[in-house]
């Protein structure tokens, strides 16, 4: 189907909705199960840091390099996927992701299996630190491309004031991917399997569901469904005709080529974009200075490694309502999220100073209460900022209709907070040897 077409009429308009609605839920579950497999891969790394550190050779600063040099580049990658699904087909984005995150974790398993780290420190660090930065870059296609996708399929007039009930759903995928790593890695530990199984497993799964999402159709346009966002283009073109025929010019030249994706001054330029992302950045280093260490912090405070990881499942746990509190609210307040997100931080606050003076203290099941506490307060305003908020910035008046903006503008949110988490997570290892775990929390 052309996207010049005149516009539709009102049955179109019922039939194209009907379209639009059957395929949602594909969008939702296959992006859903992409994001799901990034997490479970990225936190199966942090599950088995002890074993890396006692049987692999790695060192605490090796370590902590590995988390810096995967969020540099797990910056550098939302910014450049983001704007590679503005540009090129979402589909194949997503999928090399997929297919290169899986990659990644073999290549670091092969280091391991052949005791590369033990034998040539020097280039066992390096090519570990190649490796996981390759790692990061991957990693970096689901958030961005996917909520691009999702706001492609979910941009009727129902679906947009709802959505922040359908984002806080949809953003879950991370967390429910970190509790399957908590929980396949607690089994494998349980089991006395070896430990590299927590990162194999994972790779495996990657790959495969880079092929289901092989068969993502990423935008409702190729199913023929004219979309809101098509109309306004259409009305546009429609403008610019009747412009140049009342200016008696020939107006069988202006055409629709398309939406065009926009610049990176440009997505900076819509109001608010450049004041979340800084935002962000103080939500995601905190949140990643759980996601991880607090396994590795949990087995070096009287818990086991099993224990230690069925405890760190708690924040994930509390991760999930957070989202879906905050978007079910945010909606109720007319889309008013950044007045949520601000009541979050500041109880956020409260908490994280108790748990900096009592974290190595603390019972398990005080441990499972704060820890789902401060999932909630850190995962509400995570999940909603790269998703429903950057859905609604890239729908600001200048820029719809005319331009794809919403992987980019997803892209240097995430990207810019990941920035702010690469450059804090690097002093955490050296944080905690020096001044106790006080410090880092």
């Amino acid at each position: 189907m052309s996207e010049t077409k005149p516009l539709v009429q009102s049955s179109d308009d019922a039939e194209n909705l009907r379209k639009l609605k059957a395929y949602q839920p594909m969008a939702f579950a296959i992006t859903f199960g992409g994001y799901l497999m990034a997490h479970f891969s990225r936190k199966s790394y942090s599950t088995c840091k002890n074993q890396l550190e006692t049987e692999a050779g790695f060192s605490p600063l090796l370590l902590s390099s590995m988390d810096t040099v995967f969020m540099a580049t797990y910056a550098v990658g939302n910014v450049i996927n983001g704007k590679l699904g503005d540009t090129m087909n979402p589909t194949t984005v997503l999928a090399v992701g997929l297919f290169g995150s899986g990659f990644c974790l073999l290549l670091i398993n092969s280091l391991i299996w052949f005791d590369v780290e033990n034998q040539f420190e020097k280039l066992g660090a390096i090519l570990i630190l190649i490796f996981y930065g390759l790692f990061g870059f991957a990693q970096a296609t689901g958030g961005p491309v996917g909520t691009a996708v999702m706001g492609n399929w979910f941009c009727d007039k129902e679906s947009e004031k709802k959505r922040g009930i359908i984002f806080g759903l949809w953003t879950c995928h991370q967390y429910v991917g970190d509790v399957m790593a908590q929980f396949v890695s607690a089994a494998i530990f349980a089991s006395g399997t070896q430990y590299w199984y927590c990162l194999l497993i994972p790779s495996i799964a990657n790959v495969l569901w880079g092929f289901v999402t092989a068969q993502l159709v990423a935008d409702p346009v190729s199913k023929g469904i004219v979309t809101p966002e098509l109309k306004i283009r259409q009305a546009k073109l429609a403008a610019k005709k009747a412009e140049a025929e009342e200016a008696g010019k020939d107006s069988s030249g202006i055409v629709d080529e398309g939406a065009k994706a926009i610049s990176f001054v440009g997505a900076f330029q819509i109001p608010m974009v450049a004041q979340y992302a800084v935002a962000f950045g103080f939500f995601k280093l905190c949140n990643y200075a759980f996601f991880f260490w607090l396994p590795y912090f949990l087995s070096h405070t009287n818990f086991s490694d099993t224990e230690a990881n069925m405890i760190a499942a708690a924040y994930s746990f509390g991760m999930m309502p957070g989202g879906i509190i905050v978007g079910v609210v945010s909606d109720m307040l007319g889309g008013r999220r950044a007045v949520v997100i601000g009541i979050f931080m500041v109880i956020l606050m409260g908490f994280l100073a108790v748990f900096a003076k009592f974290s190595e203290q603390l019972s398990s099941g005080a441990f499972v209460g704060m820890l789902f506490v401060m999932g909630t307060l850190v995962g509400g305003p995570n999940n909603i900022i790269t998703s429903a908020v950057a859905a609604d910035l890239s729908a600001h008046p200048s820029v719809r209709g005319s331009s794809k903006s919403l992987g980019t503008v997803t892209g240097i949110i995430n990207g810019t907070g990941s920035l702010v988490s690469a450059v804090g997570l690097l002093f955490i290892g050296p944080l905690q040897a020096h001044y106790g775990w006080g410090s880092v929390w």
